[in-house]
């Protein structure tokens, strides 16, 4: 193997040998003339059908992200890499960054009705 090619784990090969049994089809839904047919509105967003083009503006809005400079200590950068396995690390930073802000979010909310609770108007 190249030594710039990263392994996925798998056994291609044996994958490149399976052969598709009959009865594996039965878990593929058929297509009908109806599926070919109908309008552009294959993207969900909340569970309502948009236009293609709608769904590829939220999604691609959804996946940018602002590039910023941080100075982080040394044993923290570390903890996170080691965590991640080395790469990947800055998204597991995010992760841990927007799970807090969430949990921020819930105990606010939960504060807010136990006051609201304990104090009727």
């Amino acid at each position: 193997m190249n030594a710039n090619k990263t392994s996925i784990g798998s056994d291609l090969g044996k994958l490149d040998a399976h052969v598709i049994a009959p009865e594996e089809y039965e878990e593929i839904p058929e297509l009908t003339r109806a599926d070919f047919d109908r309008p552009d509105i294959a993207w969900r967003i909340g569970g309502n059908a948009v236009r293609e083009a709608d769904g590829r503006a939220v999604f691609s809005a959804a996946l940018r992200k602002q590039k910023i400079n941080i100075t982080l200590d040394p044993d923290v950068v570390a903890w996170f890499k080691q965590q991640a396995g080395g790469r990947g690390y800055q998204t597991l930073i995010n992760a841990t960054l927007r799970e807090a802000m969430q949990k921020k979010t819930i105990e606010e909310t939960l504060r807010r009705v136990i006051r609201e609770e304990l104090h009727p108007a």
